[in-house]
């Protein structure tokens, strides 16, 4: 193939097909921006914008290019994409599928949710100027954390120069925090967070009680606003509701706006499996659609998981996506939905990076003040949640006996009844485990 301008038709027949075998929402999306840049040595150099969206692009549709290509030529065909150089978002094996379906084009908006939709897309439309910080909370699956990485999708579509993003959740946060101070390695850590362009926290409440990583926080928080970074922040209640939050960090995370989520309404979780099924290439009848709708109210995961095994039906033993389908899809969603049981070693996790230690410490025979508190407040939190014996308990922690596990509950009840922050810390302590 001599000129560009061949190769140039060559590729709008392969754009012709994936817009055929896509949909719509894919194509443009991923697809319509891509540019033919040359062919040489049989390989087909294309290019996109930014090194985001040639990370998604190779991870979910350069084999698709590659199969249409081959078969308009006749014959093999390399495939290399190339971008305008610049740092990107790091994308972790398991987030690549999320990236392809976290961006606004596939939120769907309805009452509940289109005031912290409208916040957000302010946000990505302009980044440290917009409603800063930008804080979203609502209950658990409901379009949080969705919006959070289309954001995060958008801004680094849409900065060819490239933008320094990081997205994190509060706990893991705190545990990389954690470890810097046992390994010494603070510096490296304020590096990290301190010299961002986006910060955005998904489940801050994870950081409420935990006095290094509120500390941390606040002077992560401080730097990133003087030099007007943009901060957004999610969790599942307002800030003024998170009990053992700092004052000096309410104070802050509501100096911006606050923007709550609320379960979506008939109209709008129908709209939404009708936007899941069209993004993954099915089509679910209205009748059905609306019948799902009626049976689920208050995650949108369940939606979304109930088309995929419809969809899963269809492909795997030609179920066709019928209301009888849509039955059993739903049953399978509810009960893989069911609250996985609390492990005693979630519950010693989460005490222990409340108190900034390691979970061994707390099952150590170390005695010091700090780390025998830690213990009490875990054994008694394991009691309230898991409701095993004593002597089990006593197990769980070095092998301790009845008798040490009676204590470490007493002393932490009469704490709790005379200490009101640590009643509060260890109810946020059992909310955040439950909720985790």
């Amino acid at each position: 193939m001599d000129t560009l301008e061949s190769f140039d038709q060559v590729f709008g027949m392969v754009k012709t097909l994936c817009k055929e075998q896509l949909s719509e929402i894919n194509y443009d999306l991923w697809i319509r921006d891509i540019e033919a840049v040359s062919y040489e040595n049989s390989t087909a150099y294309l290019k996109v914008r930014t090194p985001f969206k040639q990370n998604v692009l190779e991870v979910k549709y350069i084999p698709i290019i590659k199969k249409h290509l081959e078969t308009i030529m006749g014959f093999p065909v390399e495939t290399v994409l190339l971008s305008e150089p610049g740092p990107e978002p790091e994308i972790s094996a398991g987030e690549k599928e999320d990236v392809l379906e976290y961006v606004f084009n596939t939120f769907v908006v309805g009452q509940s949710n289109k005031f912290a939709h409208a916040a957000s897309l302010a946000v990505a439309a302009n980044p440290g100027k917009a409603y800063n910080p930008l804080f979203i909370y609502g209950p658990s699956g409901l379009g949080k954390t969705h919006l959070l990485y289309a954001m995060r999708n958008e801004i680094a579509a849409g900065s060819p120069e490239g933008q320094n993003i990081i997205i994190v959740k509060g706990e893991e946060f705190t545990n990389e925090l954690i470890f810097a101070i046992q390994t010494n390695t603070t510096k490296e850590f304020h590096d990290k967070y301190r010299s961002v362009d986006v910060f955005l926290v998904d489940d801050i409440q994870f950081i409420a009680g935990k006095e290094s990583t509120q500390e941390e926080f606040f002077h992560t928080f401080n730097k990133l606003y003087q030099d007007n970074k943009q901060i957004v922040l999610t969790s599942d209640r307002p800030p003024k509701e998170i009990k053992t939050l700092e004052d000096r960090l309410r104070t802050r995370f509501e100096w911006g706006l606050l923007a709550d989520i609320q379960t979506p309404d008939f109209e709008t979780r129908t709209a939404i499996i009708k936007r899941k099924a069209e993004f993954i290439n099915f089509e679910v009848p209205t009748e059905v659609a609306e019948y799902i709708a009626n049976k689920l109210k208050k995650n949108i995961r369940q939606l979304e998981g109930t088309v995929k095994k419809l969809k899963a039906y269809h492909t795997l033993d030609n179920l066709p996506p019928s209301i009888m389908a849509a039955q059993t899809a739903i049953r399978d969603i509810l009960n893989d939905d069911q609250p996985v049981p609390v492990t005693v070693e979630r519950i010693i996790s989460e005490v222990a990076r409340t108190y900034s230690l390691i979970p061994g410490d707390l099952r150590s025979n170390k005695r010091n003040s700090a780390i025998s508190k830690a213990r009490q407040t875990a054994m008694y939190v394991v009691r309230e949640i898991t409701q095993i014996s004593l002597t089990a308990i006593g197990e769980e922690f070095g092998g301790r006996d009845h008798s040490t596990v009676v204590y470490a509950i007493q002393q932490a009840e009469a704490r709790i009844e005379k200490d009101s922050h640590y009643r509060e810390t260890i109810e946020d302590i059992i909310k955040n485990i439950r909720n985790s």
